[in-house]
Parts: C-alpha cells; structure tokens; sequence
C-alpha cells in the first residue's frame, strides 16, 4: 500500500511539474539574425484600421505604420522614459537623459525596416515581431539640422521607387517631429558609393529634399537636433552615412539598451490605451513625395 502511495505521489508531483511547465511557455519567435525569443503572450492590442507596412508601403513614402512607429520612439524620449535606459558607462559619464528640449528631438526609422502590416482587429506580440524582425534598440543622435538635412536627402535617393530601385528605398524615412518634402523631378546628385551593396551614394550636393519645420518651428541648419532612431541607423546602415559621422562626433550620441518592440507596445498600452484609433486612420501628412 505504501508503494502504490509513494507511486500515486510521485505522478501527481510529475504532472504538476509538467503542467507548470506547459502553463509558463510562451510563444517564440526567430528573428532575422537566427536568435530564438520569447514573446510575452499577454500583449494584446487592437487596431481599428490597417497599419501599413507590408509590400514595401514604408519604402515608397509616408504610411500610418511608420507614423505610429516614429511617434512612439520620438514620446519614450520626450517622455523621460527613455532615461531608465543609458548604459551603465553612459550613466557614470554623466548621459542620463536627451539633452535637447521637446522641440529639437525627432524620430526617424528607415521604411525598410517595416516588414508587415499590422491587420485590423486584435493583435499581439507575435505581429509587431513580423514588422520588425531585428533585434533592434533605440539609439539617440545628435546632429546639426544640416547633417539631418543631408540625411534626408541621402535616405530619399532611391525615390520614387521603382523596381529598380526598390533595394535604395529601404533607407527612405518615416518620421516624427517634423515634415519634409522630396522632389523627384530633381535628379539625387550622386557621390562616392557608400557601402559594398552598391545601393546607396553619398550626397555630392543637396537640393531635392526641403524641411518645412520641426516640432512645428522653423527649421535651423545650425541648430542641435537628438535623433531617436535605431542602432542600425546609428552604426551608419544603409545611407545612413552622415548619422554614423554625426554619432561620432558628439559623445552624447549613444544606443540604449531599450528594445525597440518594447518601446512601440509601452506607447500602445501607456499611450493608445490599447487602441489604434482615428490619429492612425490615415498619414499625417509628415511626408511629401512630388
């Protein structure tokens, strides 16, 4: 009888086991560089329209998708939330916080990294994860509005976007914090090849893209911008040249240790109450492709 108790005990203890095991699994996902992670299954969001990002939408101009986007990460600086983030070497140096005002902080993110729509109705982890396969972070450049000019200028060489040139449109940028206008009928004055892809040249000249303001002032070539982006963009990925000459020169430039998923569902749910509404129905009109 002692046995059978003892055998009794030991498959109950097993199937508890088994049970807490199965009950704390989540869901996974494989993001571009092949890192296997795990997604918090309770996010869970609801979006009254179509986000766009899917089919290249963020690479041939301004989508409601890449509004979304830029908004979250340019409000996690403006915020202060961003300060919980620097890096320890970043913290003892004395960077703790953006070192701009409200109005001199915008967010830009490459088209190219808005892989997916997000559908209308409920969503959750698992889909922002199909937008953004990369493990990206937020990073903070500072830059003279000349340096986010050409910038500009550089990341919209590939417009309009063709078939031929779809690879130089990944560059293109969404935006937060301030509008511009490209003129396609102006030729992109090509400089020397800028990476081995052969996709993208530096500006020898600007002219094509015009800022009509920021945070709804006067755009300044000779003001100090904070540029919340990615630490792709911040390591100079794709055009982003004049990003990576930018972060070098200032010491207050740094990538955080904020995963930017992350930063996107803290504005959805801290923000957005969990819902995409009317602000994201259509583009804002940031962005002018002519």
């Amino acid at each position: 009888m002692k046995t059978i108790r003892k055998t009794i005990g030991l498959m109950l203890a097993l199937c508890l086991l088994l049970g807490l095991a199965a009950g704390a699994s989540a869901t996974t996902f494989t993001d571009a560089h092949g890192n296997v992670i795990e997604l918090d299954e309770s996010l869970e969001a609801y979006s009254d329209h179509v986000l766009y990002g899917a089919e290249n939408a963020a690479r041939k101009g301004e989508t409601n998708l890449g509004d979304l986007w830029t908004d979250a990460l340019r409000w996690f600086a403006v915020s202060g939330k961003i300060n919980g983030f620097f890096e320890e070497d970043d913290v003892t140096a004395g960077n703790t916080e953006i070192a701009a005002d409200a109005e001199h902080i915008v967010a830009l993110w490459n088209g190219g990294n808005l892989r997916a729509d997000v559908a209308e109705g409920k969503f959750g982890a698992e889909q922002l994860a199909e937008v953004l396969p990369y493990p990206n972070k937020v990073a903070v450049v500072y830059m003279t509005g000349a340096q986010l000019l050409e910038t500009l200028e550089a990341a919209s060489q590939g417009l309009p976007c063709t078939e031929a040139t779809v690879d130089a449109c990944a560059s293109f940028m969404q935006v937060s914090g301030l509008r511009y206008t490209v003129d396609t009928a102006k030729e992109y004055d090509k400089g020397e090849a800028y990476g081995d892809s052969g996709n993208w040249y530096r500006a020898a000249s600007l002219g094509r893209v015009a800022v009509e303001d920021v945070n709804g002032k006067p755009f300044d070539p000779e003001a100090v911008y904070a540029v919340i982006t990615s630490n792709a963009n911040f390591n100079g990925m794709d055009s982003s040249y004049m990003m990576k000459a930018a972060a070098e020169e200032n010491e207050k430039s740094t990538i955080t240790t904020a995963v930017v998923r992350d930063v996107i569902w803290m504005y959805i749910a801290e923000v957005l109450e969990n819902r995409i509404g009317e602000d994201y129905a259509e583009v804002q009109d940031r962005i002018a492709v002519k």
